[in-house]
């Protein structure tokens, strides 16, 4: 019960330090460097189950082309016990899992940390009757980007 709590308490916080836009993502503002946002992001995810896939570094790849792009990390992450249940309710969500998040830099050095919003991904994808797997995933995005962008 304290958990159920905890979490809704952390997603009320989170979500009065996100920008929601229409597009379907969530961005939140960190406090830390792209390299230890997205190294923060990495550690509490593994904690709590996920599977690191990959982690794209897009600026230095960029640079090897030579394009000049700001730090933007790409993370891939995700568990199968928690995608593949959101894949049987509606197959075509597979195009957006793994679950990603984008950390970057902006114009002004400010560090965001970005992902799909899950209501999006619903909407999206008219995923039916699995309202229980939306709002677990909702919470552990939630839990997970805030722990790895406050101090």
């Amino acid at each position: 019960m304290l958990v159920k709590y905890f979490l809704g308490g952390v997603l009320a916080l989170v979500l009065t330090t996100t920008a929601n836009a229409d597009n379907g993502l969530i961005m939140l503002k960190s406090g830390f460097s792209v390299d230890e946002t997205a190294d923060r992001f990495e550690s509490v995810a593994q904690e709590k189950g996920m599977i690191i896939f990959a982690r794209i570094d897009h600026a230095k790849r960029a640079e090897k082309v030579g394009v000049k792009l700001r730090p933007t990390q790409l993370v891939i992450f995700g568990n199968p016990k928690v995608g593949s249940p959101l894949m049987a309710c509606s197959q075509s969500v597979a195009i957006d899992l793994p679950q990603k998040v984008v950390v970057s830099e902006d114009e002004n050095q400010q560090v965001w940390l970005t992902y799909n919003d899950p209501q999006y991904l619903q909407t999206r994808h008219n995923i039916e009757g699995c309202d229980a797997v939306i709002e677990k995933i909702t919470k552990a995005l939630a839990s997970f980007s805030q722990s790895a962008t406050q101090p």
